[in-house]
């Protein structure tokens, strides 16, 4: 029930996202010095205006919806810009900050997981411990 339902989906798909954001920007950096190199990026929002949302509800009054289906993140490259003479467009310091974030959206999904984990493991042992 609970490994399953919409909002653990959800939360599973943010961290999907966060360890391919990982990876994007590990790229990035390790192309800071290749000549040509044009960086990698997702960009959140397009995802969204992608996702396909299947809507039910469970309950007449429930405002949201019971559950959403997206396609998969793709990473885009960023072409049309340079910062280098050798037409590599990678800058260290916006990587490094895109770092951080998604280290802090990681942490902070980690940390709704692991209440919702706690919840449910309080329920399973009727109210002890």
């Amino acid at each position: 029930m609970f490994l399953n339902d919409p909002l653990t989906g959800a939360l599973a798909r943010g961290l999907d996202r966060a360890a391919l954001q990982q990876k994007v920007t590990a790229q990035n950096i390790a192309n800071l010095n290749t000549p040509g190199y044009k960086r990698s990026y997702i960009k959140f929002s397009e995802e969204m205006n992608k996702a396909k949302f299947s809507l039910w509800r469970t309950n007449p009054g429930h405002m949201l919806p019971g559950g959403a289906h997206t396609e998969g993140f793709r990473t885009q490259v960023e072409s049309a810009t340079s910062m280098r003479s050798d037409g590599n467009n990678v800058d260290l310091d916006r990587e490094m900050l895109d770092l951080v974030t998604n280290q802090l959206r990681y942490n902070a999904l980690v940390q709704v997981i692991s209440d919702r984990f706690a919840k449910w493991r309080k329920v399973i042992n009727e109210g002890r411990g």
